[in-house]
Formats: structure tokens, sequence, C-alpha cells
């Protein structure tokens, strides 16, 4: 009989390839808790997905529709058209005389009302935004640009004519105030509204002092800015908004004090056809058409 041998390598006895062993099984309770693992990892990642999108939302879409509507706000204030300049003067719109006695004022408007507008030269391209009545944030700030303090002074009124604004989020439009600089222009332009006293009236601030403060510092909106207890002999301006940038911790407040007013049919005030350093200069033809703009009401 003919012996069988066994092959190099193998040992004796071993009729097929070697078994690998298996470590041991883990528990029922390591398998629950690499399944927790595993569901709070997938809903880790499915939150930092929903926290991107919302800072999206918030930081740069709220802009876009924010500037948008805020577009159209304007375009559709009732208004009168800023007069031409004469034919033997330069193009563009008439500059307007300045007016320093006791200004014309409108009557304070119903709530989330829009009845005037604001530019600040200094911001150089921002766009002309709409002051509406009213500062609560759904009503007003989010939807409607820069609010006015309810019962504070109206435009060129003795007192103190006080306004908020989103420094951040829908369309920010108070988003360069720490630009500000004493002796800069804030000009606000009344609109239409009932034909009554106070309305197409431009009114040139000028920017006087800045501060940051608590937001329990509501005297800074007081009829005299600071000092709540005084009677009013001038015609301030004060904008308020949030500070530091992406924070509600403070507030960045400007005040102002009227410089003079004049009738839109009278034409433009120059620091709208000026440059940040008051040089006056010539306003493209985007800007000339804006200024010289009525709103679709008229």
């Amino acid at each position: 009989m003919a012996e069988v041998r066994t092959p190099p390598g193998a040992r004796a006895g071993v009729t097929g390839p070697p078994r690998h062993g298996r470590g041991p099984r883990p528990s029922s309770t390591g398998r629950v808790v690499y399944g927790v693992v595993g569901v709070a990892g997938e809903l880790l990642i499915t939150v930092g997905v929903l926290l991107l999108a919302f800072l999206v939302w918030q930081l740069w879409w709220t802009d876009v529709e924010g500037n948008r509507a805020q577009a159209g706000i304007v375009d559709e204030i009732a208004r009168e058209a800023v007069p031409t300049a004469d034919p033997t003067a330069p193009a563009g719109p008439a500059i307007a005389t300045r007016h320093t006695g006791d200004a014309p004022v409108m009557a304070e408007p119903a709530h989330a009302t829009t009845f005037a507008t604001m530019r600040v030269p200094r911001w150089e391209g921002e766009p002309e935004r709409p002051v509406s009545e009213g500062t609560d944030k759904a009503g007003v700030l989010d939807r409607l640009g820069i609010g006015h303090y309810e019962g504070a002074a109206m435009p060129g009124a003795v007192g103190n004519f006080a306004v908020a604004g989103h420094r951040t989020t829908y369309a920010k439009p108070f988003n360069r105030v720490a630009e500000l600089r004493k002796g800069d222009a804030v000009v606000v332009r009344t609109a239409t509204g009932d034909g009554g006293e106070g309305s197409d009236t431009w009114y040139v601030y000028r920017v006087v002092s800045t501060q940051v403060v608590d937001p329990s510092q509501v005297s800074v909106i007081a009829p005299v800015p600071g000092d709540p207890g005084a009677t009013p002999t001038e015609r301030y301006l004060t904008m308020t908004t949030c500070h530091p940038m992406f924070s509600a911790r403070e507030r960045f407040v400007v005040h102002g004090v009227l410089d003079y007013w004049a009738p839109v049919s009278e034409g433009v005030p120059e620091e709208l056809l000026a440059g940040a350093d008051g040089t006056v200069g010539t306003q493209d033809d985007v800007t000339v058409a804006e200024l010289t703009r009525s709103g679709s009401g008229t």
C-alpha cells in the first residue's frame, strides 16, 4: 500500500486550510452604545448643516430681500419731483436754498407708515433708505428699514428726532454708522403724505457726537439727549443701532442737530451732490435720476 505523504509545510493530521479564530462578539450593551453614538453623530451633522443654512439666511439672504424690499418702498413713496437746474446752470438738479428759521413739521403718522427717507453722504454707495413709524422689530425694522421712535419729535421739530435701524441683517441700513464723523451731514426727505405742513421737505442734520451705551440707557432718545428732565430748545437727531457688530449687548448712538431745511420744490441739498469731504462735484446719471424722481403716487 502506497504511503500518503504529507505535503511540505503542512502539519500531519490537518486535512483542510487552517481556520482563523474570531474575537469575542460585542455584548448587547456595546451594540447599544455604538448605535447611540452613531445616531448622535448623525444628529450633530444635521444640526450643523441647519445652523449653517440659518446663518446664510440670516446674514446674507435677509440683506438681499431687505435691500430689494426697501428699494421698492422708496420707489412707491408719493413725493414731489426735484426741479432741474435752469438752462444757464450746470447739468443736474437745482441746489436748494438753505433755510434756518422755524422748520415746517409734519404730524406724526400711524404705526408702520413710511413718511420719509434718509441718506448719508459719508456712506458713499449706500442707497436711500425709507423711514417708517415705530421701532418694533417684526413690523418695522425687519420689513421697512429705519424706524422712528413713537412719540419722539418729527423731522425739523424742536426736540429729538430719534430713529433706529439694523447694523447687520435685513439690509443693515445703519451698518456703517461707526464711520460717521463730527460735521457729517444726515439728510432726511419727507414724503408728500397728506400734503400738509412738513411734507416734501429736506432736513439736513449735522453729526455732533457718537457714544456707546447700555440698552437700558434710554435717556439718549429723550427730547434733550442725555437729560430727560430738560426742556428742548434745539432740533436734535439721534440714530441708534446695536453694538458691537453681530451683538445686541450695547447700543451705538449718533447725535446731531439740524443745520437747515429746504422745500423739495427749490432743489436738492448740496450735500447730496458732494463727496464725503464736502467738496461739491458732479453726480453720476444714476444718482441724478434718483434725486429727481418722484414716487409712483405722484
